[in-house]
Protein backbone atom coordinates (compact mmCIF):
# COMPACT_ATOMS: atom_id res chain seq x y z
CA UNK A 1 0.00 0.00 0.00
CA UNK A 2 1.61 3.61 -1.11
CA UNK A 3 0.29 7.00 -1.55
CA UNK A 4 1.94 9.93 -3.09
CA UNK A 5 0.76 13.86 -2.27
CA UNK A 6 1.33 17.04 -4.90
CA UNK A 7 0.56 20.30 -4.47
CA UNK A 8 1.96 23.80 -3.22
CA UNK A 9 0.91 25.43 0.28
CA UNK A 10 -0.79 28.17 -2.34
CA UNK A 11 -1.38 26.24 -5.36
CA UNK A 12 -4.83 25.51 -6.44
CA UNK A 13 -5.07 22.31 -4.55
CA UNK A 14 -3.78 19.02 -2.61
CA UNK A 15 -3.61 16.19 -4.30
CA UNK A 16 -2.97 12.57 -3.23
CA UNK A 17 -3.81 8.99 -4.72
CA UNK A 18 -4.08 6.23 -2.38
CA UNK A 19 -3.42 2.60 -4.62
CA UNK A 20 -3.46 -0.84 -2.64
CA UNK A 21 -6.67 -0.32 -0.51
CA UNK A 22 -8.60 -3.40 0.24
CA UNK A 23 -12.31 -3.37 -2.09
CA UNK A 24 -15.69 -2.52 0.47
CA UNK A 25 -14.00 -0.49 2.84
CA UNK A 26 -16.39 1.95 3.71
CA UNK A 27 -14.87 5.79 3.19
CA UNK A 28 -16.60 9.24 3.98
CA UNK A 29 -15.96 12.33 3.05
CA UNK A 30 -16.93 13.47 6.48
CA UNK A 31 -14.92 10.88 8.68
CA UNK A 32 -12.10 12.32 6.74
CA UNK A 33 -13.12 16.14 7.24
CA UNK A 34 -13.20 16.04 10.66
CA UNK A 35 -9.90 14.59 10.82
CA UNK A 36 -9.15 17.62 9.12
CA UNK A 37 -11.24 20.66 10.97
CA UNK A 38 -8.84 18.70 14.10
CA UNK A 39 -5.23 19.37 12.61
CA UNK A 40 -6.37 22.89 11.90
CA UNK A 41 -7.56 23.39 15.88
CA UNK A 42 -4.98 23.38 18.80
CA UNK A 43 -4.41 26.44 20.75
CA UNK A 44 -1.37 28.47 18.70
CA UNK A 45 -2.22 28.38 14.98
CA UNK A 46 -1.62 31.43 13.43
CA UNK A 47 -3.82 33.57 10.30
CA UNK A 48 -3.64 30.80 7.63
CA UNK A 49 -6.33 28.76 9.65
CA UNK A 50 -8.54 31.27 9.74
CA UNK A 51 -8.53 31.88 5.88
CA UNK A 52 -8.72 28.34 4.91
CA UNK A 53 -11.67 25.40 5.90
CA UNK A 54 -10.05 21.80 4.49
CA UNK A 55 -12.42 19.78 3.24
CA UNK A 56 -12.18 17.21 1.49
CA UNK A 57 -13.18 15.71 -2.55
CA UNK A 58 -12.65 11.87 -3.22
CA UNK A 59 -13.10 11.73 -6.83
CA UNK A 60 -11.61 8.77 -7.25
CA UNK A 61 -11.62 5.08 -6.17
CA UNK A 62 -14.84 4.64 -4.45
CA UNK A 63 -18.16 4.25 -4.88
CA UNK A 64 -21.08 4.89 -2.86
CA UNK A 65 -19.36 5.13 -0.03
CA UNK A 66 -17.25 2.32 -0.73
CA UNK A 67 -13.63 1.55 -2.18
CA UNK A 68 -13.41 -0.13 -5.62
CA UNK A 69 -10.00 -1.77 -4.76
CA UNK A 70 -8.83 0.84 -7.26
CA UNK A 71 -6.53 3.81 -6.67
CA UNK A 72 -8.21 6.47 -4.50
CA UNK A 73 -8.05 9.78 -5.13
CA UNK A 74 -8.39 12.26 -2.96
CA UNK A 75 -8.06 16.49 -3.18
CA UNK A 76 -8.06 19.37 -0.98
CA UNK A 77 -8.77 22.64 -2.74
CA UNK A 78 -6.44 26.01 -0.70
CA UNK A 79 -9.01 28.54 -0.53
CA UNK A 80 -6.37 31.11 -0.54
CA UNK A 81 -5.65 30.74 -4.53
CA UNK A 82 -7.49 32.75 -5.79
CA UNK A 83 -4.88 35.58 -4.25
CA UNK A 84 -2.01 33.50 -5.07
CA UNK A 85 -2.82 32.77 -9.13
CA UNK A 86 -0.43 35.22 -11.13
CA UNK A 87 2.33 34.41 -8.58
CA UNK A 88 1.69 30.36 -8.39
CA UNK A 89 0.31 30.07 -12.24
CA UNK A 90 1.57 26.82 -13.85
CA UNK A 91 1.32 28.31 -16.95
CA UNK A 92 4.78 30.05 -18.78
CA UNK A 93 5.00 34.21 -17.55
CA UNK A 94 3.98 35.95 -20.93
CA UNK A 95 7.06 37.58 -23.09
CA UNK A 96 6.37 41.29 -22.04
CA UNK A 97 6.83 39.70 -18.10
CA UNK A 98 10.17 39.99 -16.37
CA UNK A 99 10.30 37.30 -14.30
CA UNK A 100 12.70 38.95 -11.91
CA UNK A 101 9.48 41.20 -11.63
CA UNK A 102 7.07 38.54 -10.02
CA UNK A 103 5.87 39.71 -6.47
CA UNK A 104 6.48 37.28 -3.34
CA UNK A 105 10.02 36.31 -4.75
CA UNK A 106 12.20 35.16 -1.73
CA UNK A 107 16.15 35.59 -1.71
CA UNK A 108 16.77 35.68 2.12
CA UNK A 109 16.61 31.97 3.48
CA UNK A 110 15.06 31.37 7.18
CA UNK A 111 17.20 29.14 9.74
CA UNK A 112 16.30 26.35 10.24
CA UNK A 113 13.65 25.75 7.00
CA UNK A 114 14.48 23.83 3.91
CA UNK A 115 14.97 26.95 2.07
CA UNK A 116 18.63 27.46 1.36
CA UNK A 117 19.58 23.71 1.12
CA UNK A 118 16.62 23.36 -1.24
CA UNK A 119 17.46 25.86 -3.57
CA UNK A 120 20.68 25.08 -3.37
CA UNK A 121 19.91 21.28 -4.33
CA UNK A 122 17.26 21.98 -7.23
CA UNK A 123 19.00 24.86 -8.34
CA UNK A 124 15.94 28.02 -7.24
CA UNK A 125 17.19 31.07 -6.96
CA UNK A 126 13.42 31.99 -6.03
CA UNK A 127 13.06 30.45 -2.71
CA UNK A 128 9.45 30.52 -2.96
CA UNK A 129 9.86 27.47 -5.01
CA UNK A 130 11.34 25.89 -2.12
CA UNK A 131 8.90 26.93 0.93
CA UNK A 132 5.82 26.45 -1.22
CA UNK A 133 6.44 22.76 -1.25
CA UNK A 134 8.44 22.27 1.88
CA UNK A 135 5.57 24.21 3.74
CA UNK A 136 3.89 21.82 6.30
CA UNK A 137 0.65 22.66 3.77
CA UNK A 138 1.13 19.13 3.10
CA UNK A 139 0.46 17.36 6.27
CA UNK A 140 -3.20 18.65 5.38
CA UNK A 141 -3.13 15.71 2.49
CA UNK A 142 -1.45 13.49 4.60
CA UNK A 143 -4.02 13.61 7.68
CA UNK A 144 -6.89 12.63 4.75
CA UNK A 145 -4.45 9.57 4.15
CA UNK A 146 -4.41 8.90 7.75
CA UNK A 147 -7.94 9.31 8.03
CA UNK A 148 -8.74 6.54 5.31
CA UNK A 149 -6.13 4.13 7.44
CA UNK A 150 -8.20 4.78 10.50
CA UNK A 151 -10.73 4.05 8.73
CA UNK A 152 -9.16 0.06 7.76
CA UNK A 153 -7.98 0.07 11.09
CA UNK A 154 -10.93 0.64 12.75
CA UNK A 155 -12.71 -2.23 11.01
CA UNK A 156 -10.30 -4.52 12.30
CA UNK A 157 -10.80 -3.73 15.92
CA UNK A 158 -7.79 -1.30 15.83
CA UNK A 159 -7.79 2.20 17.44
CA UNK A 160 -5.34 4.69 17.64
CA UNK A 161 -5.04 8.65 19.62
CA UNK A 162 -2.74 11.22 19.61
CA UNK A 163 -2.21 13.63 22.68
CA UNK A 164 0.21 16.33 23.60
CA UNK A 165 2.56 15.35 26.68
CA UNK A 166 4.72 18.31 26.67
CA UNK A 167 4.95 22.16 25.23
CA UNK A 168 7.90 24.42 26.01
CA UNK A 169 9.21 22.23 29.01
CA UNK A 170 5.67 22.01 30.54
CA UNK A 171 4.94 18.59 30.95
CA UNK A 172 1.69 16.65 30.83
CA UNK A 173 0.76 13.98 33.90
CA UNK A 174 -0.02 11.42 31.96
CA UNK A 175 -0.61 9.27 34.78
CA UNK A 176 -4.06 10.51 34.50
CA UNK A 177 -5.09 8.37 30.91
CA UNK A 178 -3.15 5.37 32.70
CA UNK A 179 -5.28 2.52 32.67
CA UNK A 180 -7.57 4.31 29.88
CA UNK A 181 -8.64 3.09 26.38
CA UNK A 182 -8.36 5.38 23.54
CA UNK A 183 -11.61 6.00 23.11
CA UNK A 184 -11.69 7.50 26.60
CA UNK A 185 -8.23 9.09 26.41
CA UNK A 186 -10.17 10.90 22.91
CA UNK A 187 -12.86 12.25 24.17
CA UNK A 188 -10.35 13.79 27.31
CA UNK A 189 -8.04 15.52 24.45
CA UNK A 190 -10.76 16.93 22.05
CA UNK A 191 -11.81 18.76 24.76
CA UNK A 192 -8.72 20.39 25.70
CA UNK A 193 -7.28 23.80 23.91
CA UNK A 194 -3.63 22.12 23.72
CA UNK A 195 -5.11 18.35 23.01
CA UNK A 196 -3.79 17.39 26.14
CA UNK A 197 -4.94 14.98 29.03
CA UNK A 198 -3.74 17.04 31.84
CA UNK A 199 -6.03 20.13 32.35
CA UNK A 200 -3.82 21.84 34.70
CA UNK A 201 -1.00 21.51 32.36
CA UNK A 202 -2.96 22.16 29.22
CA UNK A 203 -3.96 26.28 30.72
CA UNK A 204 0.18 26.46 31.31
CA UNK A 205 0.63 25.69 27.98
CA UNK A 206 -2.23 28.08 26.45
CA UNK A 207 -0.32 30.98 29.17
CA UNK A 208 3.58 30.08 27.51
CA UNK A 209 1.89 29.99 23.49
CA UNK A 210 0.31 33.68 24.01
CA UNK A 211 3.41 35.16 25.77
CA UNK A 212 5.62 33.42 23.07
CA UNK A 213 3.45 34.93 19.96
CA UNK A 214 3.19 38.24 22.03
CA UNK A 215 7.45 38.11 21.74
CA UNK A 216 7.00 37.05 18.25
CA UNK A 217 8.99 33.95 18.64
CA UNK A 218 7.75 30.09 18.17
CA UNK A 219 8.14 26.91 20.63
CA UNK A 220 8.22 23.41 20.10
CA UNK A 221 7.24 19.73 22.14
CA UNK A 222 6.09 16.29 22.57
CA UNK A 223 3.30 14.47 21.17
CA UNK A 224 2.19 10.93 21.70
CA UNK A 225 0.45 8.25 19.67
CA UNK A 226 -1.45 4.89 21.31
CA UNK A 227 -2.43 2.09 18.87
CA UNK A 228 -4.39 -0.41 20.67
CA UNK A 229 -5.78 -3.58 19.02
CA UNK A 230 -3.00 -5.06 17.24
CA UNK A 231 -2.19 -8.33 17.35
CA UNK A 232 0.95 -10.17 17.94
CA UNK A 233 3.19 -10.55 15.16
CA UNK A 234 2.49 -7.07 13.01
CA UNK A 235 5.99 -6.54 11.26
CA UNK A 236 9.06 -8.99 11.48
CA UNK A 237 12.53 -9.23 12.77
CA UNK A 238 13.78 -10.97 9.44
CA UNK A 239 15.18 -7.74 7.55
CA UNK A 240 15.40 -4.31 8.85
CA UNK A 241 13.15 -2.55 6.63
CA UNK A 242 10.36 -4.84 8.05
CA UNK A 243 11.31 -4.21 11.43
CA UNK A 244 7.67 -2.30 12.63
CA UNK A 245 9.54 0.31 14.83
CA UNK A 246 11.38 1.24 12.04
CA UNK A 247 9.01 1.93 9.91
CA UNK A 248 6.92 3.69 12.69
CA UNK A 249 10.13 6.25 13.56
CA UNK A 250 11.03 7.06 9.71
CA UNK A 251 6.79 7.84 9.59
CA UNK A 252 6.80 10.20 12.76
CA UNK A 253 10.09 12.26 11.61
CA UNK A 254 8.89 12.35 8.11
CA UNK A 255 6.52 15.06 9.66
CA UNK A 256 7.90 18.98 9.17
CA UNK A 257 10.12 20.11 12.19
CA UNK A 258 10.33 17.06 14.13
CA UNK A 259 13.66 15.95 15.19
CA UNK A 260 13.41 12.81 17.73
CA UNK A 261 11.20 9.52 17.93
CA UNK A 262 10.96 7.04 21.13
CA UNK A 263 8.98 3.89 22.21
CA UNK A 264 7.84 3.07 25.63
CA UNK A 265 9.54 4.76 28.38
CA UNK A 266 12.23 5.72 25.10
CA UNK A 267 15.16 7.28 26.30
CA UNK A 268 14.82 6.79 30.33
CA UNK A 269 16.22 3.05 29.26
CA UNK A 270 19.36 4.46 28.91
CA UNK A 271 19.23 5.71 32.65
CA UNK A 272 18.00 2.20 34.25
CA UNK A 273 19.09 -1.39 34.37
CA UNK A 274 17.33 -4.51 32.22
CA UNK A 275 15.31 -5.76 34.82
CA UNK A 276 13.79 -1.95 34.87
CA UNK A 277 13.24 -2.27 31.38
CA UNK A 278 11.99 -5.24 30.18
CA UNK A 279 8.22 -6.49 30.43
CA UNK A 280 7.85 -9.43 31.81
CA UNK A 281 5.33 -12.07 29.98
CA UNK A 282 2.23 -13.55 31.46
CA UNK A 283 -0.72 -15.57 30.00
CA UNK A 284 -4.15 -16.69 31.52
CA UNK A 285 -7.33 -18.34 29.74
CA UNK A 286 -8.99 -15.69 28.84
CA UNK A 287 -6.46 -13.25 27.62
CA UNK A 288 -3.69 -15.44 26.20
CA UNK A 289 0.05 -13.70 26.43
CA UNK A 290 0.47 -10.27 27.85
CA UNK A 291 2.65 -8.25 29.07
CA UNK A 292 3.02 -6.81 33.29
CA UNK A 293 4.35 -3.54 32.22
CA UNK A 294 4.48 -1.67 28.55
CA UNK A 295 8.14 -0.24 29.17
CA UNK A 296 9.10 -0.89 25.25
CA UNK A 297 6.20 0.40 24.02
CA UNK A 298 4.52 -2.57 22.58
CA UNK A 299 7.66 -3.64 20.47
CA UNK A 300 9.74 -6.49 20.79
CA UNK A 301 12.25 -7.54 17.90
CA UNK A 302 10.56 -5.37 15.13
CA UNK A 303 7.01 -7.04 16.03
CA UNK A 304 4.06 -6.06 17.42
CA UNK A 305 3.42 -7.91 21.06
CA UNK A 306 -0.43 -7.25 21.37
CA UNK A 307 0.24 -4.43 24.22
CA UNK A 308 -0.74 -0.53 23.16
CA UNK A 309 1.90 0.56 20.71
CA UNK A 310 3.54 3.61 22.56
CA UNK A 311 5.36 5.72 20.24
CA UNK A 312 6.23 9.44 21.22
CA UNK A 313 8.06 12.27 18.88
CA UNK A 314 9.48 15.96 19.47
CA UNK A 315 8.85 18.63 17.29
CA UNK A 316 11.28 21.50 17.19
CA UNK A 317 9.93 25.34 17.31
CA UNK A 318 8.56 26.56 14.08
CA UNK A 319 11.35 28.31 12.04
CA UNK A 320 9.27 31.29 10.73
CA UNK A 321 9.82 33.72 13.45
CA UNK A 322 7.77 37.32 13.71
CA UNK A 323 11.34 38.43 15.08
CA UNK A 324 13.56 36.75 12.59
CA UNK A 325 16.88 35.55 13.14
CA UNK A 326 19.94 36.82 11.01
CA UNK A 327 20.84 35.15 7.54
CA UNK A 328 22.39 36.10 4.40
CA UNK A 329 20.53 37.50 1.29
CA UNK A 330 21.42 35.03 -1.58
CA UNK A 331 21.52 37.53 -4.39
CA UNK A 332 24.06 40.21 -2.23
CA UNK A 333 25.38 37.49 -0.18
CA UNK A 334 24.64 40.41 2.63
CA UNK A 335 23.31 40.19 6.08
CA UNK A 336 19.86 40.32 6.77
CA UNK A 337 16.83 39.07 8.77
CA UNK A 338 15.65 36.17 6.97
CA UNK A 339 11.92 36.89 5.66
CA UNK A 340 8.52 36.12 7.45
CA UNK A 341 5.95 34.28 6.18
CA UNK A 342 2.46 33.61 7.96
CA UNK A 343 3.27 30.99 10.62
CA UNK A 344 1.99 29.56 13.61
CA UNK A 345 3.73 30.40 17.42
CA UNK A 346 3.03 26.77 18.19
CA UNK A 347 2.03 24.07 15.83
CA UNK A 348 2.79 20.93 18.28
CA UNK A 349 -1.36 20.36 18.99
CA UNK A 350 -1.86 20.57 15.28
CA UNK A 351 1.21 18.26 15.18
CA UNK A 352 0.01 15.77 16.96
CA UNK A 353 -3.10 14.96 14.70
CA UNK A 354 -0.69 14.47 11.79
CA UNK A 355 1.59 12.03 14.12
CA UNK A 356 -1.56 10.87 14.38
CA UNK A 357 -2.47 9.84 11.19
CA UNK A 358 0.65 9.01 10.09
CA UNK A 359 1.06 6.86 12.36
CA UNK A 360 -2.19 5.11 11.59
CA UNK A 361 -1.07 4.69 8.04
CA UNK A 362 2.19 3.07 8.42
CA UNK A 363 0.20 0.36 10.82
CA UNK A 364 -2.65 -0.41 7.92
CA UNK A 365 0.35 0.00 5.37
CA UNK A 366 2.31 -3.29 7.35
CA UNK A 367 -0.96 -4.87 7.71
CA UNK A 368 -1.99 -5.14 4.14
CA UNK A 369 1.73 -6.23 3.35
CA UNK A 370 1.78 -9.29 5.64
CA UNK A 371 -1.61 -10.35 4.70
CA UNK A 372 -3.97 -11.07 1.51
CA UNK A 373 -5.27 -7.79 1.53
CA UNK A 374 -7.88 -7.80 -1.87
CA UNK A 375 -10.96 -7.73 -0.26
CA UNK A 376 -11.79 -5.95 3.55
CA UNK A 377 -13.84 -9.50 4.32
CA UNK A 378 -10.81 -11.37 3.51
CA UNK A 379 -8.28 -9.14 5.58
CA UNK A 380 -10.60 -9.35 8.61
CA UNK A 381 -11.02 -13.18 8.80
CA UNK A 382 -7.17 -13.30 8.67
CA UNK A 383 -6.61 -10.58 11.33
CA UNK A 384 -8.84 -12.53 13.79
CA UNK A 385 -7.17 -16.18 12.78
CA UNK A 386 -4.18 -14.10 13.59
CA UNK A 387 -5.31 -13.41 16.96
CA UNK A 388 -6.51 -16.42 17.57
CA UNK A 389 -3.44 -18.18 16.94
CA UNK A 390 -1.74 -15.62 19.21
CA UNK A 391 -3.66 -16.58 21.86
CA UNK A 392 -3.33 -20.45 21.81
CA UNK A 393 0.18 -20.60 21.12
Amino acid sequence: MRYLTAGESHGPQLTTIIEGLPSLLPITSEKINYDLKRRQGGHGRGRRMQIETDTVEIVGGVRHGQTLGSPVALIVKNDDWKHWTKIMGADPLPDDVDPNEIKRQISRPRPGHADLVGGIKYGHRDLRNVLERSSARETTVRVAVGSVAKALLNELGISIVSHVTEIAGIKADTTKIEGKSTKEIREIVEQDPCYCVDEEASAKMVEMIDETKKAGDSIGGVVEVIVEGLPAGIGSYVHYDRKLDGRLAQAMLSINAFKGVEFGIGFEMARRKGSEVHDEILWDEEKGYTRRTNRLGGLEGGMSTGMPIVVRGVMKPIPTLYKPLQSIDIETKEPFKASVERSDSCAVPAASIVAENVIAWEIASVIVDQFHSDQLPQLKAQIDEMRKVAKEF
